[in-house]
């Protein structure tokens, strides 16, 4: 496993299991699958209603918590000061944990920077190991940390190959925030996964479109989180550090970005 430091030390996993919408007993399939198959990297959220599923399914899972990173965001339900602290200690509770490896602002929201302040301050007191943001676009970054006190370590923005973020990730990079990718897989669309140029690379290393997307963004030190409750395809997505994809290839694939999301409600970000 391919392992990404941040910029504070803090080690990341360049792959994790993405747990959007699942819970309870597919969730517990799942993360089974996941640790066996040599996952230690969970995102999850607040919004995503499962914390303490993923607290109860990784305490019978067999690895100890020192292996594991945890990632979670907090939403707009917690949107003051006041509010992120109690929340930042619920997220504690639910995965049943004493620390947070990686939290996250789940979106730019109007009251973003108290939110981080209490984030800030619970990083400081050792309940979180990194900090960061989501769906950032670069101009709201980099008026952002303009203001907090800890650059985030982290900006978690939709990556994939229709959209690829070249230009963001530079910006990111440059200031010490590493981009981490959410729907890595484009979530299936575009005809993406019967996609002629992904298929003909995906055959000349006999590997699925899935792990050639995949490796594609890890090459560009990019972590990602594939969400899948599927057994096998949860094992297929974490085989993608027996190849490399040579610079043609990687051309390839730069020249199918088309630089938007897949995703109305991404426009008002």
């Amino acid at each position: 496993m391919k392992l990404i430091e941040l910029n504070n030390h803090v080690k990341i996993p360049s792959i994790g299991l993405g747990t959007f919408a699942s819970e309870k007993e597919e969730l517990r399939i799942a993360i089974d699958a996941a640790v066996k198959a040599g996952y230690r990297a969970i995102d999850t959220a607040q919004m995503y209603g499962n914390e303490s599923d993923i607290g109860a399914a990784l305490k019978v899972s067999g690895v100890s918590r020192q292996e594991l990173f945890l990632t979670t965001k907090l939403y707009e339900t917690s949107c003051s000061y006041d509010k992120a602290k109690n929340a930042i200690d619920c997220s504690l509770k639910e995965l049943q944990t004493d620390y947070i490896d990686l939290l996250l602002l789940h979106m730019p929201y109007k009251e973003s920077l108290e939110m981080y302040r209490a984030m800030e301050e619970a990083y400081n007191a050792g309940k979180v190991r990194a900090i960061g943001v989501c769906n950032f676009r670069e101009e709201r970054y980099l008026d952002f940390i303009s203001k907090c006190n800890i650059v985030p370590a982290v900006n978690q923005f939709e990556t994939h190959v229709f959209q690829q973020n070249h230009e963001l990730q530079t910006v990111l990079e440059k200031h010490g925030t590493l981009l981490m990718a959410w729907s890595p897989l484009a979530k299936g669309r575009n005809g993406v996964f019967t996609h002629p140029v992904l298929m003909g690379i995906a055959e000349k290393y006999q590997k699925s479109v899935a792990q050639v997307m995949l490796r594609n963004l890890v090459q560009r030190n990019i972590v990602v989180i594939p969400k899948s409750i599927n057994p096998n395809r949860i094992k297929e997505n974490i085989d993608i550090f027996d190849f490399e994809l040579d610079a043609m290839d990687m051309e390839a694939i730069a020249a199918l970005d088309q630089k938007e999301s897949l995703l109305e409600w991404t426009k008002d970000l």
